[in-house]
């Protein structure tokens, strides 16, 4: 199953390998285990540590579980981690002997303190874009607790469970028969979810970070986007030490599927465009503290004190907020009751669930229109909602979207609730402005696609912000606090664009290091 040359990178990539690592296959009727057993073969001949054998288990769907030194990791997969999940496999290989990239020590000494014997249902599918970064999220959780049991299962596999538990968007979390999370989640945030959910061992007295003090740096640069990385190298290559505070490298382009209007870049998609950001960030002496979140900043002094969640930090002569923006939530009744069962923000990765279903798209930017399009070719009928009297994408997409038989336009909308049985999205209400009357329509899907939310929150007490949220710059990226720039979609700076965030790093940094070398 596997050609030639991803053996060989497989090859070398197990190479770190020191114990033996067995991939457990269930007894299994099912057409599709013959192909599972292939690929764990082909997998496992690419190292002399790594085993396959049958199970004593007996499944209906194609099954496997992984042990380590002959004892059970807790990590097993119904389903074949094709697709996207590949490189969960690969990575659960090498973190279950240690080989992997380590758990962040806060992260991982909150993992140890959650409760024992847990069970992890994670519902995925293998076109998801946001399910393998969750799923190996919770996969080295299960490592570092010692008794979770998390189980990923590729709901292809288990339509009746699927029915059953009312999951309309992955991935989807379930314990217990209940679903307590579906969607994307930051591993700060699913980390919160796992202690709310299990609650934690009262008797482990709270662990401390490893070092609560992170240094003094000339530059800190906080938010890891397209902005982030242009400002750390800049400042870096100004001999300037820098460090970088991101909750992940990358930020919301993770989030985007294609990109055209990266000037030099014909087409990229997102997560390829942030491991290149990664790539080149590591090739410079920049100091990345990932999966932390700052709390607030501290301007008493000539010296900045940073104070993250973790309960670390730092201090910083200067500091450059890129921190972006988040998705907008409609903020209407029913949006978070039916989130994952017919609510949902990522077209890619739970359109599959509404082929052959009508569908709404709220918003009428680019990000709604390219939504729009994406799902028509999924779905029997999709409506875009636009609150103003016309869309405001681009017009080649305005002119795609219209020429499509299943879609349609309603502008002038106001949505007003999310209407469901208890079960799933059966409504929409809202508001015709041009009319001023209510009108309902019928459907089993909302994909919401309104724009963004600056990240600005940990600022509102140290610079100026807009109404909207946005931090107030000047034409370097200056903040209204001395020592304190921004760049960025967290900005005043028109256009939100990954180009003009990149620009706009870049300035930040090289004002922070005029200001240093001729200003302070």
């Amino acid at each position: 199953m596997l050609d030639q040359g991803l053996k060989e990178q497989l090859q070398s990539v197990f190479a770190a390998l020191e114990n033996t690592v067995e991939l457990v296959y269930a007894n299994s009727s099912h057409e599709d285990n013959k192909e599972l057993v292939e690929m764990l073969e082909d997998v496992a001949g690419t190292s002399n540590k790594i085993v396959v054998r049958k199970g004593d288990t007996t499944s209906p769907a194609p099954l496997f579980h992984i042990e380590h030194k002959g004892k059970p990791t807790g990590i097993s997969f119904k389903g074949i981690p094709g697709g996207h999940e590949f490189t969960t496999l690969i990575l659960a290989i090498l973190n279950t002997d240690g080989k992997g990239k380590p758990l962040d020590s806060v992260i991982a000494a909150r993992a140890k303190r959650l409760k024992k014997n847990i069970t992890i249902q994670s519902y995925i599918s293998l076109t998801c874009e946001n399910c393998p970064d969750v799923v190996q999220a919770i996969n080295q959780i299960a490592l570092a607790h010692g008794s979770i049991k998390h189980e990923i299962i590729d709901g292809g596999y288990v339509q009746d469970d699927v029915q059953k538990l009312g999951i309309q968007g992955v991935p989807s979390l379930v314990a217990n028969a209940k679903m307590f999370h579906s969607g994307r989640i930051q591993l700060m945030d699913l980390m919160a979810k796992l202690e709310s959910t299990f609650g934690v061992d009262d008797s482990t007295a709270p662990a401390e970070p490893v070092n609560a003090n992170l240094g003094h740096f000339d530059v800190l640069v906080i938010g890891g986007g397209p902005a982030g990385a242009s400002a750390a190298i800049y400042t870096v290559r100004k001999g300037l030490s820098t460090a970088m505070i991101t909750e992940k490298i990358g930020g919301q382009v993770q989030e985007t599927k294609g990109i055209e209007n990266l000037i030099s870049v014909t087409y990229t998609e997102g997560p390829q465009l942030a491991a290149q950001l990664n790539q080149h960030v590591a090739s410079y002496p920049i100091k990345v503290f990932e999966n932390r979140r700052v709390k607030k900043i501290l301007t008493e002094g000539k010296s900045k004190t940073i104070e993250l969640e973790s309960g670390e930090h730092m201090t910083a002569d200067s500091v450059i907020v890129t921190t972006g923006a988040k998705w907008r939530e409609l903020g209407v009744d029913g949006e978070k009751e039916y989130l994952g069962r017919g609510v949902a923000y990522c077209p890619h990765c739970d359109g599959p669930f509404y082929k052959d279903k009508k569908v709404a798209v709220i918003g009428g930017g680019n990000s709604g229109v390219e939504a729009a399009i994406d799902l028509a070719g999924i779905v029997r009928e999709v409506v875009v909602f636009e609150y103003n009297d016309q869309l405001k994408a681009d017009k080649i997409l305005v002119d795609k979207l219209k020429s499509l038989p299943n879609a349609s336009i309603i502008t002038n909308a106001k949505t007003e609730k999310v209407i469901g049985d208890g079960q799933k999205v059966q409504q929409i209400q809202y508001l015709d402005r041009g009319l001023n009357k209510t009108e309902k329509m019928d459907l089993d899907g909302i994909f919401v696609q309104i724009g963004l939310v600056p990240n600005s929150q940990f600022l509102k007490d140290t610079v100026e912000l807009t109404k909207f949220g946005e931090i107030v710059v000047d034409e370097k990226g200056r903040t209204s606090a001395k020592g304190i720039y921004a760049a960025g979609d967290v900005t005043t700076t028109p256009y939100k664009q990954i180009v003009i965030a990149m620009g706009e790093g870049a300035k930040a940094a090289l004002a922070a290091f005029e200001d240093r070398m001729y200003h302070s």
